[in-house]
């Protein structure tokens, strides 16, 4: 068999760009090595974790905030085998929506895991189909990543977890130690807090989200110890270790003291590496980066002309949204359309309480680079919608160019900021002003009108609300 494109690896960069090359008239196949699509997305990332962060707001809306709207229902109790049951119906339901779009586009699937044969030849080693040989034109590797563990904290998905260990656990922990305050760390956090576990956070820089804004992180660091979170920050893991019905983690915080703590599990939530095994890339002369990621250029081409390479493959910013751009973009390309990427548009998202949302620059890589740049800020409680959702916490920051007010960066920390952001990343793409969004009518009451707010305050000092 011969096809003009093949992809490997089903997830929201793979499946997407199979569809979108198909769609732009290649022959196009698909490969994945489970027999569940969707990739790490979908199994064991993005939807369950926001399935189950849905499911617990409302357990602490029931506990914490109802008697304030004068809504009695006496004790709440939590079903959590339900819970599970319905994050994992939400999953298959997904999966055979990407199955059935991948039918309806023409886009051939097999199962099995992949290996290069030759640059332009792979061979299918396991799974249903396994022992194929394929041709191609060209190879889309979107194989995603995994969970990273640490020297010293071997996952033994027994007391030592993965992020993906605790989606699936059976229980609700009464105690939880969580290495790492990224997002990961975070939304795992608080959807156990919601469900009663005293979860406790090490984190060894000196905030949450070390890659966000600084002015965020602390907003949201504040939201975070409301909802019971507890964190220790400049503290380093040395050592982390199974009592059998328990685990201990040892650290040494930033004074040299020893720090140690007790709890039902551990999870570690220090990153995620590149997932290339099997693949057989070294064979072919794919070059790859020191961190275990391909190679690419900014084409998205490895050293070898017929593979290119997308999403958590290729290591750097890991977000599902960045893999399917990436996809779209090498199937317009791959047909001769003009297409391009501004990366710096693509938006970040944390499903915390509230959610955290940013795109353009932090204000710490401005002063870095030496940008002039005016700040403009508006606090929720500013707005009559906050009032009225009792959900004061949070704000929306504006980064504006000291001398054409063009946006430069947005960050929300807000409820629904995984909504707001679609209009930042708007303007930030195309180059608006302060200005423009000023004189551009947003809707009352909502959480929305802080992004007008704040770029008042950018560009004279003074909001309409902001006091």
């Amino acid at each position: 068999m011969k096809y003009d494109v093949i992809v490997i690896g089903s997830g929201p960069g793979g499946y997407v760009s199979a569809i979108r090359c198909s769609q732009l008239g290649m022959k196009t196949m698909l490969v994945e090595k489970d027999k569940t699509l969707g990739g790490t997305c979908l199994n064991v990332g993005c939807i369950p974790t926001k399935t189950l962060l849905e499911m617990t707001s409302h357990v602490y809306d029931a506990n914490k905030q109802f008697k304030k709207f004068g809504i009695n229902i006496g004790d709440v109790t939590i079903d959590y085998p339900k819970m599970l049951s319905r994050k994992e119906s939400v999953i298959q339901q997904n999966a055979k929506g990407i199955s059935a779009l991948l039918s309806k586009n023409g886009v051939d699937v097999k199962n099995g895991r992949a290996a290069f044969e030759s640059a332009k030849a792979i061979k299918i080693t396991e799974g249903e189909d396994q022992g194929e040989s394929i041709e191609a034109d060209r190879f889309i590797l979107a194989t995603g990543s995994e969970p990273a563990s640490l020297p010293f904290a071997r996952f033994d998905h027994q007391r030592i977890l993965s992020s993906s260990d605790m989606l699936s656990l059976q229980e609700i922990p009464n105690t939880l130690t969580i290495i790492g305050a990224g997002v990961i760390g975070l939304e795992i956090a608080t959807i156990f807090t919601r469900l009663g576990t005293k979860v406790e956070i090490l984190e060894v820089a000196d905030s949450v989200l070390p890659y966000f804004d600084g002015g965020l992180c602390k907003e949201l660091l504040r939201s975070l110890k409301k909802l019971g979170l507890k964190f220790k920050f400049n503290c380093k893991v040395e050592e982390v270790t199974n009592l059998g019905q328990s685990v201990r983690v040892a650290a040494v915080d930033d004074k040299g003291n020893t720090v140690e703590i007790e709890a039902d599990y551990c999870m570690s939530a220090t990153g995620r590496k590149p997932y290339t095994k099997g693949l057989n890339l070294d064979t072919i002369g794919v070059e790859m980066n020191a961190d275990g990621s391909v190679k690419v250029n900014e084409t998205l081409r490895t050293s070898v002309e017929s593979i290119y390479a997308i999403g958590d493959a290729t290591g750097g910013l890991m977000l599902a949204h960045k893999a399917s751009e990436e996809g779209i973009y090498l199937a317009e390309v791959f047909a001769g359309k003009d297409n391009k990427i501004n990366y710096k548009a693509i938006p970040s998202v944390v499903y915390t309480s509230p959610e955290t949302a940013s795109v353009g620059y932090t204000e710490e890589e401005l002063v870095e680079q030496n940008i002039p740049y005016k700040t403009g800020v508006c606090q929720n409680r500013s707005l009559g919608r906050a009032h009225t959702a009792d959900k004061l916490d949070g704000f929306a920051k504006v980064l504006i160019d000291k001398t054409d007010h063009t946006l430069l960066g947005i960050h929300l920390v807000a409820p629904h900021a995984s909504e707001m952001i679609g209009e930042a990343v708007i303007a930030y793409d195309q180059k608006l002003t302060a200005d423009q969004l000023i004189h551009t009518s947003h809707a009352h009451p909502t959480f929305l009108e802080a992004v007008k707010e704040a770029c008042q305050v950018a560009v004279e000092g003074r909001g309409i609300h902001v006091v």
